[in-house]
């Protein structure tokens, strides 16, 4: 089970987490130090089942049903029901950049449009957006138990047209933008 340290380059908080298939999907659990948790389960088609975001002040709650995503988002104990026509979430936690990558299985060169809700900020501010994600290639790097592929993929926002590179191994983000893998204490898992 990876487990280890993510820094958010931007306000140099640390990420501490764990990640794990289980028998039906793979979950990942995250803490920050500022209060922020991420907890996110998958199917085994790397659907979005289950997402908790919490904030010191502001919680969210949702998941896929079928081609949208529902959520609840409060400030308080009752909150407002939402849903977009979208194919699951992003947000600030790298445990949602594996799930997206893992749901597309792109082929080499290939790439896909998908539709997210982006949550962001103390407040957990919804905004739906499209990306275009192309698997840019696949390297293999040896090392002292067995081959590590790496996966980069270009990840093109298409509201602004602006690329960044996302580099996945298995279940763990070695880098993103704005995020450094600082601290692995044990491999990913190499994921089909």
């Amino acid at each position: 089970m990876p487990s280890g340290t993510y820094v958010h380059a931007g306000e140099g908080l640390e990420e501490r987490f764990q990640c794990a298939p289980g028998p039906g999907g793979w979950r990942y659990i995250s803490q920050r130090p500022d209060g922020v948790r991420t907890d996110l389960v998958v199917d085994a088609r790397w659907r979005q089942i289950r997402v908790e975001l919490l904030t010191p002040t502001w919680w969210v709650r949702g998941g896929v049903t079928g081609r949208e995503v529902a959520w609840v988002r409060a400030a308080a104990e009752t909150g407002t029901e939402h849903a977009e026509r979208a194919s699951g979430f992003v947000g600030e936690s790298p445990g949602f950049l594996i799930a997206v990558a893992r749901s597309l299985e792109l082929d080499e060169n290939a790439q896909a449009d998908v539709r997210l809700v982006q949550l962001s900020g103390p407040s957990l501010s919804p905004l739906t957006n499209t990306w275009r994600w192309r698997r840019a290639g696949t390297a293999v790097y040896e090392t002292e138990t067995e081959p590590l592929p790496v996966s980069q993929y270009e990840v093109t926002d298409l509201s602004t047209g602006e690329v960044e590179s996302v580099h996945l191994a298995g279940d763990v983000v070695l880098s993103a933008p704005g995020i450094e893998l600082t601290e692995l204490e044990s491999p990913p898992n190499l994921l089909g």
